[in-house]
């Protein structure tokens, strides 16, 4: 079609912008986990600050059992004992925490962290003893009383670990959601199924310097089957995206 100007001659109309190639298209619908490497961050700059730089103010976002202040419930899950801790802990945050945010965006992958960390906060506080007998430490290689400390972003990975193999099953029964489902949770399972045989041998106690919070990492997970559930249950929540 063709319009017309005042002297009757026809101008053409401009024409339409080229369609974007399906490889353009395709990168569109990419999704850049910022809210994953966010947490990255602010995970590896805690441990910079705590462990290369030495400020002594960073100690104080640890959770002490035994006077723990309610900033801690949070700060602590971004506090590292050590590099191995760390390492562990941003490999599977990493990898999880992509999935959730593929899913359900960076607000989700944000509340997962927070609520399932939180969770493995309380759960640690509420069970574990304000102090705990720690061997090697006393005279002569005997047990000295140590205060329980709690802090890793463990609780909330193993959160990560249960909503992300959550999510992917309420995408409805296809093949790859199956597959994907069944890789991730025989992985989970697996992790969950140890950490439950770990906390049944040491029956409740948490070493304060080197141990491992076996109730955190279950309580995590838990928290995470509980959020699933609780969204679910709100108006619209029976699987649609959220991103």
């Amino acid at each position: 079609m063709s319009k017309y100007n005042f002297d009757g001659n026809s101008t053409p109309e401009p024409a339409a912008p080229p369609k974007p190639s399906r490889v353009a298209r395709k990168e569109d619908k990419s999704v850049v986990p910022y809210g994953t490497f966010l947490i990255l961050l602010l995970n590896l700059g805690i441990f910079l600050a705590d462990h290369v730089l030495h400020l002594p103010f960073m100690k104080g976002l640890y959770l002490y059992h035994d006077h723990a202040r309610w900033f801690q419930f949070v700060t602590n899950t971004f506090c590292h004992a050590g590099w191995e801790h760390l390492s562990n802990n941003i490999f599977f945050l990493y990898i999880f925490g992509k999935l959730v945010e593929e899913e359900e965006g960076t607000a989700g992958v944000w509340l997962t962290y927070l609520v399932t960390g939180v969770g493995a906060s309380l759960a640690s506080y509420l069970l574990l003893p304000g102090h705990s007998a720690v061997p090697g430490l006393g005279l002569f290689g005997g047990k000295a009383v140590a205060q329980t400390v709690s802090l890793g972003a463990s609780g909330a990975v193993f959160g990560l670990f249960a909503v992300s193999v959550l999510v992917k099953l309420s995408r409805g029964l296809k093949l790859w959601t199956i597959m994907e489902s069944f890789i991730l949770g025989q992985f989970v399972v697996k992790q969950i199924m140890s950490e439950v045989k770990m906390q049944m041998v040491k029956s409740g106690s948490m070493a304060a310097v080197g141990g491992v919070n076996h109730i955190a990492h279950l309580a995590g997970a838990l928290a995470g089957v509980l959020l699933i559930w609780l969204l679910s249950r709100l108006p619209g929540g029976g699987g649609g995206e959220a991103k």
